[in-house]
Formats: structure tokens, sequence, C-alpha cells
């Protein structure tokens, strides 16, 4: 599959398709996480101005707690710069050098989606949009669904929509249809837009990195059902959302993003559940873009966010 992580020593240079973000330029974005040591950028730097290679922008963090670096750097490659696949060969020494997990990716290629919803439908609804105006630069391949409920408004835009119910007994089968489909549409990044159902660990396990979840509450607080009624109950002044990677612990994931809105005493559960869906529109879709340009890497149980 042709996901944007990249495997330590090893390149993952993303396919050819899609438009130009900027017409007439090849914009390339260069991710790296490896042990933090001395001359890592002078090396970087050093090997795309040595291949003909003019650097647009770049983003670098040394974590002094992981002792890990971190980097992301865009670039555009000139006319003496060499093939992608001698490009990428050639950087590999410098990655083996520096013990690199590295990736290479063409920023105009659209990432493929899909997109898990289950009858709520503000978050689809608000990606639906970005993608149809173009500031969401994805394809979204399809939208699976538990429910019937939301078929019309995803063929409407016309996206492909496959019902998927799913019970406790065909939980398994059910997931292995959307792993199938992961695999069979070549989809880079799953989105859980409201999906109301919670994963098996091997699926999570198999989506590692791949899979962002908008969660209605500023984790870690209000886990579970009717989150804006026990906010109420506790006479809470903020209301938030989460955006993370999925993992196999519920909620535990790697976040991406974070945003609060101030209530007072005169919000009922009506009220807050309609300020959290405005965050969680807003938190997810920025979630969602940081990842397609490639500016989340993970460390360890965190991110690091190239905003």
């Amino acid at each position: 599959m042709r996901g944007a992580v990249a495997l330590r020593a090893r390149f993952d240079f993303a396919g050819q398709r899609g438009q130009a973000l900027i017409e007439g330029e090849q914009l390339h974005i260069l991710t790296i996480s490896c042990p933090d040591r001395t001359g890592i950028v002078a090396a970087v730097a050093g090997f795309l101005a040595d291949h003909d290679a003019f650097i647009t922008e770049s983003s670098h963090f040394g974590d002094s707690r992981t002792q890990r670096f971190f980097m992301r750097t865009v670039f555009q490659l000139g006319a003496a710069a060499p093939p992608h696949d001698r490009f990428a060969h050639r950087f590999s020494r410098i990655a083996e050098r520096f013990n690199m997990v590295w990736g290479l990716h063409d920023a105009q290629r659209r990432e493929r989606l899909l997109i898990l919803v289950s009858k709520l439908d503000h978050c689809l609804n608000d990606l639906l949009y970005r993608y149809r105006t173009g500031d969401l630069h994805v394809e979204i391949a399809a939208v699976v669904s538990n429910h019937p409920d939301l078929e019309p408004l995803i063929r409407w835009h016309g996206i492909p929509f496959h019902h998927l119910p799913v019970t406790s007994e065909n939980r398994p089968e059910q997931e292995r249809a959307i792993l199938d489909l992961v695999r069979d549409m070549e989809i880079d990044l799953v989105v859980l837009a409201r999906y109301m159902q919670i994963l098996s660990a091997g699926t999570c396990d198999r989506l590692r990195g791949r899979c962002i979840n908008i969660h209605h509450s500023f984790l870690p607080g209000f886990k579970g059902k009717r989150p804006y009624h026990q906010a109420h109950d506790l006479g809470v002044k903020l209301i938030g959302a989460t955006a993370h990677y999925v993992v196999a612990d519920l909620d535990a994931g790697p976040i991406i993003e974070q945003a609060v809105e101030r209530v007072d005493h005169s919000a009922g559960p009506e009220d807050m559940a309609r300020v959290g869906r405005d965050i969680e529109t807003v938190v997810l879709a920025r979630a969602v873009r940081w990842h397609i340009q490639h500016r989340v890497l993970l460390n360890n149980g965190k991110t690091v966010v190239f905003r």
C-alpha cells in the first residue's frame, strides 16, 4: 500500500497522480525522524544543494526528552537534478548514516481518503465542502457508513457510498470489508468523521498512523456517551474537541490538534453540543490537512506538528 509512513533506512516516494499545487513547480516534501545529533541539518541541506534542489520551506525540532530529531523540508528540483528513484537512492546513504525514518513525497499528489461515518453529518459535510471547493487537496475515494441515512448526500457529491451495517456478530466481517476497501482503493488515510463504532485492536494496528478520529471532548475528559450532558452536569466552562490517531486503547492515540470554546452557566447540553459540533469540524479539518501535507510526525505516543 502507498502509505505516507516511511520505514527505517528506506524511502517512501508517493505516486505521480494529482494536480500541481503551483503551476510549473514540482514540489517535494522530505520528512525525517532520527536520533538527535550534530550535523543532521547540514547534511540534508548540503545533499539538496548538491542535487539542484531549491528549498522553499524547512522546519525542524529536537526533543530533549526523547532525544529524537524531526524535520520537514519542502523543495523544488531543478533541471540538473537526477531522476526521482536515483535521487532517493542517493539520499538513502544519508539516511543510513543518521539512522533515519524518512519519507519522500510528491506534494502535487492528492492523498486518497476513505471516510467512515454513522448518522451525524456535520464533520462529513465540512470535509465534503472543503473537498468540493478545492480547499482540501485530497481525493475522497469512498465513504463507508454503518447506516444508510447519508447515502443521498454522498451520492450527490459523486462519491461512492458503501453501506456496511455492523452488529456484535458480524463486526469481524464488517471490519475486514473496510480493510479490503483500504487495500483495493489504495487508501492513504482513513478518517473517522463521527463514526460511532469502536474499531478492533487488530484493525487499529493495521491502520496505525493512517487513521484519524475526531473526539467530542477536550481529551482526556468526558469519554464515552453523552459527553455534553457530562460536561453540563459538572458545570464546565470550556467545550473542546480532539483529533488524534487511532490506537487500540480507546481515545488514547497521539493527539494532532485540539481546540476549545468558552461557555457559561446559561448553556444547556444542546447549546454545548452545538458549540461542540462547530469545534469538531474545524479541528478535524486541520488534522486531515496537516496529515496530508506531511506535517505530522510521530514521537512515541505524541506527535510533532509543523504547522
